[in-house]
């Protein structure tokens, strides 16, 4: 008597996880993604943990979070886990300004971004 079950985004043997709100410009996360893309996901933690990026904290949580939903929800092995994916996109931009000299006025413009960070589960060959 309860409600349908929604069906998966991803494929079976995947899983990801969504961090948006992260306080910083899209091209600056996506330097941080692009560090991740395509490894496994423990030498991908090695290195955001060591990273000297501030958002690179934020990017890690998000990791161990798709990790954690791999591993929990779906029942995949965490030893063979890859980052498949990890794909940033733009949120809100907060619009500031400051009065500048002979009545102008310079825009500052802090934007917000968000990033998908989906793992992957492949058979290990000998």
């Amino acid at each position: 008597m309860g409600k349908e079950q929604n069906p998966r985004r991803v494929a079976d043997n995947e899983a990801f996880a969504k961090a948006k709100m992260l306080r910083t410009s899209p091209q600056k996360l996506n330097l941080v993604a692009a560090l991740i893309r395509g490894k496994k996901v423990d030498k991908a933690l090695a290195d955001l943990t060591f990273s000297k990026k501030r958002i690179a904290e934020d990017v890690r949580k998000c990791l161990q979070s798709a990790i954690a939903n791999a591993e929990n929800n779906h029942g995949l092995d965490v030893d063979t886990l890859i980052v498949a994916e990890a794909f940033v996109g733009k949120n809100l931009v907060m619009k500031r300004g400051r009065p500048r000299a002979r009545g102008r006025f310079g825009k500052i413009m802090k934007p917000f971004s968000e990033i998908t960070i989906k793992v992957r589960q492949v058979e290990e060959r000998a």
